[in-house]
C-alpha cells in the first residue's frame, strides 16, 4: 500500500471520496470498471486508498482522473490531493554549468598593397575605356510612341433576386419521430452523468459518461430502458415530446418507454 501523509479529518482521502461518490450515484464495481477500464482489482484497491497496483504515479493519476470524470467529479482537486498524500518529491534538476567564454583578440591588419595595386589598375582601365567610348559622336535616342492602351468595359452584373423562400428550422426536440417505434433522447444540461441505455432484448445500446452539451438518440421497435445517474443533470425528450428532466441532482434513476405516450414503466 502506497503510504504517504494523512488526510485532514474533514476531508476524506482519495480513495474514500471516489468510493463515496460510487455510491452516491448508485453504481456498482463493475459498471464503473466497464466504464472506465480501470480493472476491478485496481479498483477496489484504489477505494482503499491503495495505489500500489497502479504501476506509478502517472499510472495512478490517470486512473484517479478517469474515475472522477465518470462519477461526475472535477478530477484536478483529487489529483493534487493523491500528489500531497501519496506523491513522490521531484528529483532535484542539474543545472549544467555555465563557462564564460573568453574574448579573442583580433591582431592589427597589414595593408594588403597586391590589392591596392590591383585596385589602381583597374581605374586606369575605367578612365580610358570611358574617354574612348564617349568621343565616339552624338547618340540619338528614338522615342517610341506609347499606345494608350484600350479598356475593354465589363459588362455590369446585376444581382439576381431570388424569392424561393428557405425552410425555417424545426422546433421539435425529435423531429421525425417514428409513431410505430419508440424513440428517446437525452441532452446533458449540467454537470455529468452516467448513462446506461438498452433495448427491449436486453442489447446494451450505450454506456459511458455524458458531460454538459452533450446528447445521444436511440429507437427501438419495441422498449427502451435507461438508468441515469444523477438524473437532475439529464433533460428528456420521448416520441418527441420533452418530459424535462430525469430526476433530481444526484439521483440514480431507471426508466422504461414504449411507442405511443411517454407513459415511464
Amino acid at each position: 500500500m502506497s503510504i504517504g501523509n494523512s488526510p485532514p479529518e474533514d476531508r476524506p482521502s482519495v480513495g474514500r471520496a471516489l468510493a463515496q461518490a460510487r455510491l452516491a450515484a448508485g453504481l456498482s464495481v463493475d459498471e464503473v470498471s466497464t466504464t472506465t477500464r480501470v480493472r476491478v482489482p485496481i479498483l477496489q484497491a484504489i477505494e482503499q486508498d491503495d495505489f500500489s497496483g497502479c504501476g506509478g504515479d502517472v499510472y495512478a493519476r490517470g486512473h484517479i482522473r478517469a474515475l472522477a470524470r465518470a462519477l461526475g467529479l472535477d478530477p484536478e482537486p483529487l489529483v493534487e490531493q493523491y500528489g500531497t498524500e501519496h506523491g513522490h518529491p521531484d528529483a532535484p534538476v542539474v543545472v549544467a554549468p555555465v563557462y564564460e567564454a573568453q574574448r579573442v583578440r583580433a591582431e592589427p591588419s597589414r595593408p594588403n598593397w597586391t590589392a591596392a595595386m590591383i585596385f589602381a589598375i583597374v581605374v586606369v582601365v575605367g578612365v580610358i575605356g570611358f574617354t574612348v567610348f564617349s568621343g565616339g559622336g552624338d547618340k540619338s535616342t528614338a522615342t517610341s510612341p506609347t499606345a494608350s492602351p484600350t479598356s475593354t468595359p465589363r459588362p455590369s452584373q446585376t444581382p439576381q433576386s431570388n424569392d424561393v423562400p428557405r425552410p425555417q428550422p424545426s422546433s421539435s426536440a425529435i423531429a421525425a419521430a417514428p409513431p410505430d417505434k419508440v424513440t428517446v433522447k437525452v441532452s446533458v444540461e449540467g454537470g455529468t452523468s452516467w448513462i446506461q441505455a438498452t433495448d427491449a432484448n436486453g442489447k446494451q445500446l450505450f454506456q459511458d459518461s455524458l458531460h454538459q452539451g452533450e446528447s445521444r438518440t436511440w429507437t427501438d421497435d419495441k422498449k427502451i430502458r435507461l438508468i441515469v445517474g444523477n438524473a437532475g443533470a439529464v433533460r428528456l425528450f420521448v416520441n418527441g415530446k420533452d418530459l424535462g428532466p430525469a430526476g433530481s441532482d444526484g439521483q440514480v434513476v431507471r426508466l422504461t418507454y414504449t411507442p405511443g405516450d411517454p407513459t415511464q414503466g
